[in-house]
Parts: structure tokens; sequence; C-alpha cells
């Protein structure tokens, strides 16, 4: 399956503003459906140009594949009725200092990442019983082990990517039943058995979010300042 029917270009941008204030642009093709009929199954390609408007911005922005697994929706709004659910994932991905986004120790957790998630499709009465246990997630004692148990059941893989995305450069990700492959500018830049189940849905997005479970530390997460505009502009290809 290739590239679905998004507009040829895109420019998603948020505007200025405070800590403490959500803002958020993205486009996709899951919202209306619930998840289990999310449009895309392997094999798929992704291949698009990107740049952004500033090497470190604050939040994070990407583009790629995944079961939007941690939204609570209940359909209002249009949307779909949806539950949190475990990470299914293959995306560019670029998350700030402040967050670090993986289960791991010998990962990265932020910075411009090639980055995979795969985990079990639970049914939402399986995991609503875990609910209970994220307030634990704050206290660095109880965080630790907790992240651990998340890491022996989310397999994931990434490589923190040395380019500069203020230029435009040429994405491919090549999502397989047994492994994802990740190009920039025609190099395999990350080839990882990791593969996500489907089905997935293909987001594009920037905002001003962070979230952080490091190895020695309790779950963080908000929103950052950004003191001008920030965009990223998208060429299907």
């Amino acid at each position: 399956m290739s590239s679905p029917k998004f507009p040829q270009e895109t420019r998603l941008e948020i505007p200025p503003g405070p800590a403490g204030e959500y803002r958020l642009a993205q486009v996709d093709d899951y919202r209306t459906v619930p998840r289990a009929r999310f449009p895309h199954h392997p094999p798929f390609d992704l291949r698009l140009r990107a740049r952004v408007s500033a090497p470190d911005l604050p939040g994070t922005w990407g583009f790629g594949l995944w079961n939007d697994p941690f939204s609570l929706s209940l359909g209002f709004g249009g949307g779909a009725r949806r539950f949190p659910a475990l990470p299914n994932a293959a995306w560019f991905f670029y998350a700030s200092p402040e967050n670090h986004l993986s289960f791991r120790d010998d990962l990265p957790g932020h910075g411009l990442l090639a980055q995979t998630f795969r985990s079990p499709n639970l049914p939402g009465w399986v995991l609503a019983p875990a609910a209970l246990a994220l307030p634990l997630l704050v206290w660095k004692a109880t965080a630790r082990p907790l992240r651990g148990m998340a890491s022996r059941l989310i397999r994931e893989d990434a490589v923190r990517l040395n380019i500069d995305p203020c230029a435009w450069h040429t994405y491919t990700l090549g999502w397989q039943a047994r492994q994802v492959i990740f190009t920039v500018d025609g190099r395999t830049v990350h080839q990882t058995a990791v593969s996500p189940r489907g089905p997935l849905g293909l987001v594009i997005w920037i905002d001003n979010q962070y979230a952080a479970l490091p190895p020695a530390g309790g779950l963080k997460f908000g929103t950052l300042a950004n003191p001008g505009p920030a965009w990223l502009e998208i060429e299907m290809l």
C-alpha cells in the first residue's frame, strides 16, 4: 500500500504562547473510526519530504504510524469511541530534551528518532486495572519497577538521527510484518525487527507537549512555552 491521499503539501503551525497551554496542529486519517478499523496494515510505504522551523523546537513533532494509544475519546466532537491501549507505532519522532519517551535504559528518549513500538493488542477491560497504578509513576521508588515491567511487555527500538531537520529531507518508512526500514535521502538509517501490530493510522503533527519517564525518576508531563511560531512543512511523494 502506498501513501494515503493526504494534501500534496501541508504546513502545520502552532502559534507562540506560554507554558500551561496545549497547542497542537495535526492531520491524520483515523479520527472518526474505532481503533480496530484503523486503515493501515503491512505492507505499507510512506514517503514524504519534510522540514521544520527550528532544530530545537519545544515539544514534539513527527510523522508515521501509530494506534493512538494514550488518548481517551468517548465519541464527542465527531471522533470515534476509543479507550487507552498499549503502544504500537513506527515513525520519525522528534522530542525536545524535556521529554524521555523510552521504557528502556539503552535507547534514546529524546532527539530526532526513527522509532518503533510493538505491544499486545489487549482489550480495554484488561488494561483498566492497570490505570490504578498510574499515580505510582510519579514517585521514583515505584516508577522504576513499573517502568521495568513496561519494558518487558512493550518491545521498542530506536536510533537518534544526526541530520538538520530545518533542511528539506526525503523520509521513507517501509512497514513490513516482520521489519521496519527507515531511510533519509535514500540512505537506510534504521532497520528493525520490532514491527508494530496493526491496524494503525497515519499521523503528522507538531505540538508543545512533553512527557518524561526517565530511568532514575518519576513521570513528568506538561506543556512548554514557545516564544515564536513553530511549523512543520510536508510534501507527500
